[in-house]
């Protein structure tokens, strides 16, 4: 079991932040190795993991944010930081991003069910991916502001589905709307927070409290949140140089190769 808590915690650590979606990797990954669905809890406590990896990684970014947007009431708007407007944007993207996101949880469901359609989508992720690398040789520098924030917030409410990275998503709809490589990566990760942490929030309260979650994981869970949590950020880390640099297409090829075998899974109904 507790081998069984590790693979899944250092999966989910890896694929929640390169841009080839953790939950499509799950689903696959619990098909193909016989594995049933980890328990809900579970499934919670690493993705609290990853976003405690997030707050450390981003610690510098988010702090910044959150003081110039709270110091930006008091400021008049020509001495307000960049940090008034990423705030408006974080929040504007949130509320999008719900709005889309929980309306579709009975399809996600569904979708977790199929390799097929987990195949299908990857291939999706793998051409958002190669749109990705053409879009940051294009760059034009933009500042985050309200409606960027919007923009990234419709794509991560997609990117609920499986097989659709959240920050492949996210980062080429910051590309595109004229990030540069490096506040796009930032952004993303940025305007991830406030979502997880509701997500998180919302599955605990259902559960009835933190009392009944606690009692829910399985002996020896947080070996697999640290697995998570350490894997998150090595991530993170390997993942930002490549979003800088512009190299997605390795990404792209094996989301696409993973995409096509999952297909073929499916189809040939052996899973």
């Amino acid at each position: 079991m507790t081998s069984k808590l590790l693979s899944l915690g250092l999966l989910q650590g890896l694929t929640e932040f390169l841009p080839v979606s953790s939950s499509g990797h799950l689903a696959i990954f619990q098909n193909l190795a016989g594995f049933d669905s980890p328990p809900l809890g579970f499934d919670l406590a690493l993705h609290g993991a990853t976003l405690l990896a997030t707050l450390l990684f981003f610690r510098k970014n988010w702090w910044g944010v959150l003081a110039e947007w709270m110091s930006g009431w008091k400021l008049s708007q020509e001495k307000r930081g960049p940090g008034w407007k990423t705030g408006w944007a974080i929040l504007g993207g949130t509320v999008v991003t719900a709005a889309i996101g929980l309306p579709l949880k009975s399809a996600v469901e569904s979708a977790m069910e199929s390799l097929s359609v987990v195949g299908c989508l990857l291939l999706v992720n793998a051409g958002i991916l190669f749109l990705s690398g053409r879009l940051a040789g294009r760059a034009k520098g933009k500042q985050v502001n309200l409606p960027v924030g919007l923009g990234v917030g419709f794509a991560q409410g997609l990117a609920v589905f499986p097989g659709i990275s959240r920050s492949g998503s996210t980062i080429c709809s910051g590309l595109s709307l004229g990030l540069s490589p490096a506040e796009a990566f930032d952004f993303s990760f940025l305007m991830s927070l406030p979502s997880v942490a509701g997500a998180i929030l919302l599955e605990v309260l259902d559960f009835g409290g933190t009392t009944n979650f606690l009692d829910s994981l399985p002996a020896g869970w947080w070996q697999g949140a640290v697995a998570a949590f350490i894997s998150g950020l090595c991530a993170l880390a390997v993942l930002r140089r490549f979003v800088v640099r512009g190299k997605w297409n390795g990404f792209a090829v094996y989301s696409a190769v993973v995409g096509l075998c999952a297909v073929g899974a499916g189809l040939s109904g052996r899973f």
